[in-house]
Protein backbone atom coordinates (compact mmCIF):
# COMPACT_ATOMS: atom_id res chain seq x y z
CA UNK A 1 0.00 0.00 0.00
CA UNK A 2 1.34 3.42 -0.94
CA UNK A 3 0.84 6.20 1.59
CA UNK A 4 0.68 9.81 0.50
CA UNK A 5 2.43 11.49 3.43
CA UNK A 6 0.99 14.91 2.58
CA UNK A 7 -2.59 13.59 2.72
CA UNK A 8 -1.87 11.56 5.84
CA UNK A 9 -0.32 14.56 7.62
CA UNK A 10 -3.29 16.78 6.75
CA UNK A 11 -5.67 14.08 7.96
CA UNK A 12 -3.82 13.88 11.29
CA UNK A 13 -3.98 17.68 11.64
CA UNK A 14 -7.70 17.58 10.84
CA UNK A 15 -8.17 14.88 13.45
CA UNK A 16 -6.44 17.03 16.07
CA UNK A 17 -8.50 20.09 15.07
CA UNK A 18 -11.74 18.19 15.61
CA UNK A 19 -10.97 17.43 19.25
CA UNK A 20 -11.29 20.95 20.75
CA UNK A 21 -14.27 21.79 18.54
CA UNK A 22 -16.23 18.70 19.52
CA UNK A 23 -15.18 19.02 23.16
CA UNK A 24 -16.46 22.61 23.18
CA UNK A 25 -19.81 21.53 21.75
CA UNK A 26 -19.98 18.75 24.34
CA UNK A 27 -19.31 21.20 27.17
CA UNK A 28 -21.93 23.65 25.89
CA UNK A 29 -24.55 20.92 25.61
CA UNK A 30 -23.62 19.02 28.78
CA UNK A 31 -26.78 20.27 30.52
CA UNK A 32 -28.83 18.21 28.03
CA UNK A 33 -27.18 15.01 29.20
CA UNK A 34 -24.04 13.19 28.17
CA UNK A 35 -25.64 11.05 25.46
CA UNK A 36 -27.45 13.94 23.78
CA UNK A 37 -24.33 16.13 23.94
CA UNK A 38 -22.20 13.36 22.40
CA UNK A 39 -24.72 12.68 19.62
CA UNK A 40 -25.12 16.37 18.73
CA UNK A 41 -21.33 16.96 18.86
CA UNK A 42 -20.72 14.01 16.53
CA UNK A 43 -23.42 15.19 14.10
CA UNK A 44 -21.88 18.67 14.00
CA UNK A 45 -18.45 17.13 13.52
CA UNK A 46 -19.76 14.99 10.67
CA UNK A 47 -21.36 18.00 8.98
CA UNK A 48 -18.08 19.93 9.13
CA UNK A 49 -15.38 17.33 8.70
CA UNK A 50 -17.01 15.32 5.92
CA UNK A 51 -16.14 18.17 3.55
CA UNK A 52 -12.63 18.57 4.95
CA UNK A 53 -11.97 14.83 4.60
CA UNK A 54 -13.40 14.81 1.08
CA UNK A 55 -10.93 17.53 0.10
CA UNK A 56 -8.01 15.75 1.75
CA UNK A 57 -8.67 12.42 0.05
CA UNK A 58 -9.80 13.57 -3.41
CA UNK A 59 -7.92 16.81 -4.12
CA UNK A 60 -5.59 16.59 -7.11
CA UNK A 61 -3.43 19.32 -5.59
CA UNK A 62 -2.43 16.81 -2.90
CA UNK A 63 -1.78 13.98 -5.34
CA UNK A 64 1.56 12.20 -5.44
CA UNK A 65 3.88 13.93 -7.88
CA UNK A 66 6.67 11.34 -8.18
CA UNK A 67 6.59 7.57 -8.70
CA UNK A 68 9.45 5.62 -7.13
CA UNK A 69 10.12 1.92 -7.67
CA UNK A 70 12.89 -0.39 -6.55
CA UNK A 71 15.08 -2.43 -8.90
CA UNK A 72 14.10 -0.94 -12.24
CA UNK A 73 16.18 -0.85 -15.37
CA UNK A 74 16.89 2.78 -16.24
CA UNK A 75 15.49 3.66 -19.68
CA UNK A 76 18.46 5.96 -20.38
CA UNK A 77 21.57 4.13 -19.13
CA UNK A 78 20.33 0.57 -18.43
CA UNK A 79 21.53 0.51 -14.83
CA UNK A 80 19.43 -1.52 -12.36
CA UNK A 81 18.63 0.73 -9.40
CA UNK A 82 15.86 2.56 -7.60
CA UNK A 83 13.81 4.27 -10.30
CA UNK A 84 12.14 7.67 -10.39
CA UNK A 85 9.68 9.33 -12.73
CA UNK A 86 7.81 12.60 -12.59
CA UNK A 87 4.13 11.71 -12.79
CA UNK A 88 2.53 15.14 -12.53
CA UNK A 89 3.52 18.76 -12.13
CA UNK A 90 1.27 21.60 -13.24
CA UNK A 91 0.26 20.98 -16.86
CA UNK A 92 2.66 18.02 -17.13
CA UNK A 93 0.65 14.86 -16.48
CA UNK A 94 1.96 11.37 -17.17
CA UNK A 95 -0.16 9.59 -14.56
CA UNK A 96 -1.92 7.42 -17.15
CA UNK A 97 1.11 6.30 -19.17
CA UNK A 98 0.73 2.68 -20.17
CA UNK A 99 4.52 2.24 -20.23
CA UNK A 100 5.99 4.63 -17.65
CA UNK A 101 9.70 5.38 -18.04
CA UNK A 102 11.70 5.08 -14.84
CA UNK A 103 15.23 6.41 -14.53
CA UNK A 104 18.04 5.93 -12.04
CA UNK A 105 18.75 8.90 -9.75
CA UNK A 106 21.46 10.39 -11.98
CA UNK A 107 19.42 10.12 -15.19
CA UNK A 108 16.30 11.33 -13.37
CA UNK A 109 18.14 14.50 -12.34
CA UNK A 110 19.20 15.06 -15.96
CA UNK A 111 15.63 14.50 -17.18
CA UNK A 112 14.32 16.89 -14.51
CA UNK A 113 16.67 19.61 -15.75
CA UNK A 114 15.56 18.92 -19.33
CA UNK A 115 11.90 19.27 -18.33
CA UNK A 116 12.65 22.51 -16.47
CA UNK A 117 14.31 23.79 -19.64
CA UNK A 118 11.10 23.02 -21.54
CA UNK A 119 9.11 25.11 -19.06
CA UNK A 120 7.72 22.36 -16.81
CA UNK A 121 7.48 23.66 -13.25
CA UNK A 122 8.86 21.01 -10.89
CA UNK A 123 7.42 21.39 -7.41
Amino acid sequence: MQVNCKRYGLYLLRWQASTPLLAGVGILLASMGQWVAAIVANLIGGLIFFWVDQFIFTSQSLAVQWDVKENITCVDCGKVARGYRLARSGDYDRTHDHEPEFRCEECSQKKTEELKGRGVIIL
